[in-house]
């Protein structure tokens, strides 16, 4: 078999030992190698290999799933296939690739994986990679081809799905180095395109995935809240993480991506995924997490919480003009609409009040200008983006049908406006200094407008501080609490 990544042997050299190799090869009895798939995943990435194939007719089409990084030396960080590839396969191996022939009427398609190390070979112990004595029982080439109704054949005949040279191939580039190494040169770009336009809709099942994951989440944010006085007392925003991540796993395959847990000076950070501070009672929490399912759809979304139950003066000031941002992208999001209007209704709001606020040098129509964007010191970032597969999902999509397209319906969306005040910025009033506020709701566009898939968390301050004081202190285990 092609291996396009060493194995992890055993230093103790027990290939070399005839009588534990024979005595190994004996007395096993059958094991469970079924494939376990969310319901419906092998129907939906049927249905997009058939889009696939309708965008790209009498074309030749590989993507592969990839490996897991390495982490250091011999561990790996753990695996998650792409996810063009986990869209059109619903298969979760590693090292593996499908490929699409042309054939009268559309494709063909056929999986290469690379099969598990069993029992009676020398890999099933001295692998420590494949070899299941080291990772346990693994669906082998009938069993992944039983569950997704795909014809699938050993990894070491991949290259002979690439014999001849027309029709040119279409493949995914940099993902796996055996893929690159038989079909070098490949087109990449126009495939990577073509998958990002089609999952611009999201399906029924999609739909369906993406509810699940947007119910798990709001499930964790609230064991985040009743965490909130062990984090105070010593957990700080790692509790916090670690209290997200483990709803994640019990619901799903983890986080969507990584979680951002901002307390107080760390709340105005966009990207503050260190979350190593201490959390104080009278700060406020960033809390921007997301449940990937087993399917790896996954949801996005951000509250930012008073810890102590209830805002400052200062804090809900803040809040609320974000808040008011927020309620006007939500009703810009429409089918019809331009994709752009929703980043523009939040941004005219954040403008106007920044300016009567005494915040902004200039007036809010000149700030709001392309030449000037003066109040986008304070939330340099956009404000929504499509959601699905990937929390920034579709990015290799073509500007015309992303941010300068027209929404439709099936589109799903993440909304994020905010406003984050660095503690050392000066221009802002000494009050406002380290206070970040961002709301985030996920949004699915329908045909006549929109449905807040997240609506069931609490959005309205006097709500959230009721939904937040209701649950604090709600975890029974508090170790930080007890005396030493």
């Amino acid at each position: 078999m092609n291996e396009t990544r060493p194995a992890r042997r055993d230093p103790s050299r027990l290939t070399e030992a005839t009588g534990f190799r024979e005595f190994l090869r004996e007395g096993w009895g059958p094991v469970d190698r079924a494939v376990s798939l969310p319901a419906g995943a092998a129907k939906a990435a049927e249905d997009h290999r058939r889009r696939l194939s309708e965008a790209l007719p009498g074309r030749r089409i590989a993507v592969a799933s990839g490996w897991a990084p390495v982490r250091a030396n011999d561990t790996d960080y753990g695996f998650r296939p792409d996810s063009d590839f986990a869209w059109l396969t619903g298969c979760d191996a590693e090292g593996a690739v499908l490929v699409m022939r042309p054939v009268p009427g559309g494709h063909e398609a056929e999986l290469f994986l690379r099969p598990p190390a069993l029992a009676g070979e020398a890999d099933f112990f001295g692998n420590a990679r494949d070899g299941e004595l080291w990772i346990g029982p693994a669906p082998g080439l009938r069993e992944w081809s039983d569950a997704l109704g795909v014809p699938c054949r050993p990894l070491d005949e991949l290259a002979s799905a690439f014999r001849g040279t027309l029709p040119a191939v279409l493949a995914t580039f940099r993902v796996d180095p055996l893929l690159d190494a038989l079909v070098p040169g490949a087109e990449w770009a126009e495939l990577r395109r073509t998958l990002a336009e089609l999952r611009r809709v999201k399906d029924d099942w999609e739909v369906g995935e993406l509810r699940r994951a947007v119910d798990a989440t709001i499930r964790g944010f609230g064991d985040v809240a009743a965490e909130l006085p062990a984090a105070v007392a010593g957990g700080g925003e790692r509790w916090l993480e670690g209290t997200f991540d483990r709803r994640a796993r019990y619901e799903g395959n983890g986080v969507g991506y990584a979680s951002i847990v901002g307390a107080g000076e760390h709340a105005p950070v966009l990207h503050w995924t260190r979350n190593d501070g201490r959390v104080d009672e009278n700060a406020v929490l960033l809390l921007d997490a997301g449940v990937e399912m087993t399917s790896l759809y996954t949801a996005d979304v951000t509250r930012t919480l008073p810890v102590s139950g209830a805002y400052s003066d200062a804090q809900r000031r803040v809040y609320d003009l974000v808040l008011t941002a927020h309620k006007a992208a939500l009703d810009a999001v429409r089918p019809g609409a331009r994709y752009s209007a929703f980043h523009e209704a939040a941004m005219r709001v954040l403008a106007t009040g920044l300016h009567d606020w005494g915040v902004l040098p200039v007036s809010p129509e000149e700030a709001l200008e392309v030449k000037n964007q003066h109040h986008r010191r304070y939330i340099v970032c956009g404000v929504g983006h499509f959601l699905g597969l990937d929390v920034h999902d579709c990015a290799h999509a073509e500007p015309h049908l992303y941010q300068d397209g027209t929404i439709e319906p099936g589109m799903a969306l993440a909304v994020e406006p905010g406003l984050y005040f660095h503690p050392n910025d000066l221009t802002v009033p000494p009050e406002l200094r380290g206070i970040g506020v961002r709301i985030e709701d996920d949004v699915l566009v329908t045909g006549s407008g929109t449905e807040v898939l997240s609506a069931a968390l609490p959005v309205e301050p006097g709500e959230l501080e009721s939904w937040v004081a209701t649950r604090r202190g709600a975890s029974p285990y508090n170790p930080f609490s007890r005396s030493e």
